[in-house]
């Protein structure tokens, strides 16, 4: 069941990413240039990451991984929201 769930946050996440990064905001200039690096790209690779090492100790039965993944994806889903609703 937990990794269900983070598979699933893991697709918001990276949703909510793609949405950020679409969006023109004027944030996105301030961020360093390794994020920028590639189209984006890495900013996408660092996402795939958190996602896979949260399945990973998910897999293992650990739920220290899950928990930090989901206040993770707690914390993007905020900033997500700040950033696209023009709040910052």
């Amino acid at each position: 069941m937990a990794i269900l769930i983070i598979f699933l946050l893991g697709v918001g996440n990276f949703a909510l990413h793609h949405a950020v990064m679409a969006s023109g905001h004027p944030l996105l200039g301030r961020v360093p240039w390794l994020a920028h690096s590639l189209g984006g790209r890495v900013t996408l690779v660092v996402e795939f990451l958190l996602l896979f090492a949260a399945l990973m100790f998910a897999s293992e039965g650990n739920a220290g991984g899950p928990i930090a993944y989901v206040i993770y994806s707690v914390l993007n889903s905020f900033s997500a929201w700040l950033i696209l609703t023009d709040r910052v």
